[in-house]
């Protein structure tokens, strides 16, 4: 009987603790970082569909003697070691494999195709400009890593965090720098929880009150057809001019063509609802079980915090930027602040750019506008981060 209590005890999370005599002060902070995210989620409600998971995938990596996933099975060169994997793995080392083969994020994209109109995209086609600016903060933060250290793979994957998509950090994370993926996509995932807090004073900060008072003229109709043609077109033109950038583009205008069809209600659902919700379980916890305390809590870890801020900040300051040079362009008919919304964090960039309009002109309504460069930079980051892929086997 005693030897029995004495496994059980040798065997506990407890025992690891007592023979490393306390809990590291590593372990300790990660501990008051996930109490963070889970108030972040909880209480102010910041992306709680993302970062709650996150957390307690990270509250997974960081208990004593758990040990629910191997990192150093999937950081290692060359092929994964798949027999190896099932042999000893646990299962945050199964479902990880989700990540490391690039699946679940074209999978969140199909289910964002699904819950995306398009329309003010098509009925505006000039917004595909906007976000195309908005990835100004994506170049920006890839040059300052390279100037702080990081290697090229490592400075796209930083750079990717300021087009405001977190499927798409992961997916370029993954295949570039897998030993920065949990540091990466919670700075992505914080980010886009505060872009009502970081883009206002910018967007203020580059536009008078008088064109922030602008208002815009109504959006014409989009018909069915274009509606249809629209992700055909969209993928058969970018996915030949960056093939890399496949994975996304494809399975976001699937789910948007699944949308329009008007012939595939049911699949459509499914999408935008129980197959995004898994997929988006799954990913969360298995982009969090990668955080523990080792390697997480480094230097890099701040620098990657820090650039990510510096590539939001110049995204939306590239969008707003370009929305001046549109509002000159069509003497004073564009309304600077929907640039800003060119960040993919959608729609939230989108009301951001709403509601700073409309407190200086309570009659004004840019949401519609300011959707049409927010959709358009969706495809803007996925693009980029074909376009960093491409770039990564020349390097």
């Amino acid at each position: 009987m005693l030897d029995v209590l004495r496994g059980v005890w040798e065997g506990s999370g407890l025992a690891q603790i007592v023979s490393d005599l306390g809990v590291s002060w590593k372990t300790l902070v990660m501990y008051a970082i996930i109490a963070l995210l889970f108030y972040l989620a909880i209480v102010k409600k910041f992306e709680p569909l993302l970062l709650l998971p996150i957390a307690f995938g990270m509250l997974l990596a960081n208990l004593p003697g758990a040990g629910l996933i191997h990192m150093e099975f999937f950081l290692t060169e060359g092929p994964i070691d798949f027999e190896r994997i099932l042999r000893e793995g646990n299962l945050l080392d199964l479902l990880y494999l989700g990540v490391k083969l690039g699946i679940y994020p074209p999978l969140i994209f199909l289910g964002v195709g699904a819950m995306t109109d398009f329309s003010p995209l098509i009925a505006n086609p000039k917004s595909l400009f906007l976000g195309a600016a908005a990835q100004f903060g994506v170049v920006a933060a890839f040059f300052g890593a390279i100037l702080l250290g990081f290697s090229p793979n490592e400075a796209a994957s930083i750079g990717i965090i300021g087009g405001a998509d977190g499927p798409t950090a992961i997916y370029v994370t993954k295949t570039l720098a897998p030993h920065l993926l949990s540091a990466i996509a919670i700075a992505a995932y914080s980010y886009m929880a505060l872009v009502p807090f970081i883009q206002p004073p910018i967007m203020k900060l580059c536009t008078t009150k008088e064109q922030r008072k602008i208002v815009m003229k109504q959006l014409r109709p989009v018909t069915k057809t274009e509606q249809i043609l629209f992700p055909i077109i969209v993928t058969l033109v970018v996915c030949l001019l960056v093939p890399d950038a496949a994975p996304l583009v494809g399975m976001l205008m699937l789910g948007n063509l699944l949308k329009v069809s008007g012939v595939t209600e049911r699949l459509s659902k499914t999408a935008q609802n129980e197959l995004c919700n898994i997929v988006t379980i799954l990913l969360g916890v298995s982009v969090g079980a990668t955080a523990n305390a080792e390697n997480f809590l480094s230097p890099q870890t701040l620098y990657i915090v820090l650039l990510g801020l510096v590539a939001f900040c110049f995204s939306t300051f590239g969008g707003v930027l370009f929305g001046q040079v549109m509002r000159i362009l069509t003497r004073g008919k564009i309304n600077p602040l929907i640039g800003s919304a060119g960040v993919s964090a959608v729609p939230m960039a989108a009301r951001v750019s709403q509601v700073v309009g409309q407190k200086e002109n309570p009659s004004n309504f840019l949401l519609m506008h300011a959707m049409g460069p927010n959709v358009a930079g969706v495809i803007g980051s996925a693009v980029a981060a074909g376009t960093f892929i491409v770039l990564s086997k020349l390097w």
